[in-house]
């Protein structure tokens, strides 16, 4: 039988839907947990584990205690075996790294961890590229390209390669950024070395590319050309990034780059708000959301804009969603399709 090593991250992704922009360090999971976030990660890994009930007696699925693992494989229709310590709502980087450690030693054949880029690191300082490894995407940022481009889809690439459909693998990046100048709208983003993945790269997304850099000379007009279809009397939801701050500029407002912000008539009503925040203000009124594509990756939902969740998108409506970009910026997606990757449906 093969093993696959499960690790979970109990707090990737909470920060997300409420604007904390990540929950890297005891400071921003406290205030997360204060403002009301849930957890993602715990439904994300299972929707993974489900994929793998085809191989279900064909695998030992090797997990963390609780809600590092054995939670959400039990809850997938797996007997896992569980090894290790924790405890129970106060897990650290400390322990994905010592998991992976373990699971190293038992030699796994696939190595799943579910959450962020902070999470990647961990798997990365504990295992380099010592065995294969696959992320379920959980966390807010999301940069490296370890990660399935939804859950659903990295538990599909995992079935194919436990099935040996694919053999191949490849190095791919791990990158992340300085939370706490994220917070501040600073975004710096740097690569910290590569993990060991199975070569499929339809359902495994791309390394984010760009930063706080222009995407070419066409942005600028392209802001003009959005602000010239603003319709007095609509509340606009914008998205972050720099092709959406282009558009905020030529309607004269000082927004935040990299947090969500609602616009009515020129005017700037919130700034860098969350989730709830959303709701309470879209009420009964028209509503509109302008987005933008993540560069090197085709998001519109599901990366660095959580707080436009599907509740949000529910009530906005598929017909009211705007999405600005540049030539430039998807003619370096090369063909990659655009994506969207909600844990509910819209």
């Amino acid at each position: 039988m093969k093993k696959v090593g499960l690790i979970v991250n109990p707090i990737a992704g909470m920060g997300g839907r409420v604007g904390l922009k990540g929950t890297d360090g005891e400071s921003a999971q406290a205030k997360a947990t204060e403002l009301g976030a849930k957890p993602e990660s715990p439904k994300r890994a299972m929707e993974a584990m489900q994929a793998l009930i085809p191989v279900r007696d064909e695998i030992e699925i090797v997990t963390y205690p609780e809600d590092m693992g054995e939670t959400a494989a039990t809850s997938a229709g797996f007997s896992p075996t569980v090894i290790g310590q924790i405890v129970k709502g106060s897990t650290t980087f400390e322990d994905t790294r010592r998991a992976a450690l373990d699971m190293n030693i038992r030699g796994v054949d696939l190595l799943i961890f579910v959450g962020g880029d902070g999470t990647a690191r961990d798997i990365l300082d504990a295992v380099d590229t010592n065995i294969t490894t696959l992320g379920v995407p959980a966390g807010v940022k999301l940069y490296s390209a370890v990660y399935g481009t939804t859950s659903k889809h990295a538990g599909r690439v995992a079935l194919s390669y436990l099935r040996g459909d694919m053999v191949e693998t490849r190095d791919a990046e791990v990158m992340d950024v300085d939370e706490n100048a994220f917070r501040e709208g600073f975004l710096m983003a740097r690569l910290y070395g590569y993990l060991n993945i199975p070569d499929e790269k339809l359902h495994v997304q791309a390394v984010k590319s760009g930063g706080n850099q222009p995407e070419g000379p066409g942005l600028s007009e392209l802001g003009k050309a959005v602000m010239e279809t603003i319709v007095p009397g609509v509340l606009y939801i914008m998205g972050p990034g720099t092709t959406v701050a282009a558009i905020k500029t030529a309607m004269g407002i000082d927004g935040s780059l990299l947090g969500i912000d609602v616009v009515k008539d020129n005017q700037l009503l919130a700034r860098d708000v969350g989730e709830n925040n959303l709701l309470d203000l879209i009420g009964v009124q028209n509503v509109k959301i302008i987005i933008s594509v993540i560069g090197g990756q085709g998001y519109l939902f599901g990366r660095g804009n959580q707080q436009i969740s599907p509740e949000v998108l529910r009530k906005v409506g598929r017909s009211n969603i705007i999405i600005a970009a540049t030539t430039e910026k998807l003619t370096a997606l090369r063909g990659r399709p655009l994506l969207v990757d909600t844990v509910t449906q819209v």
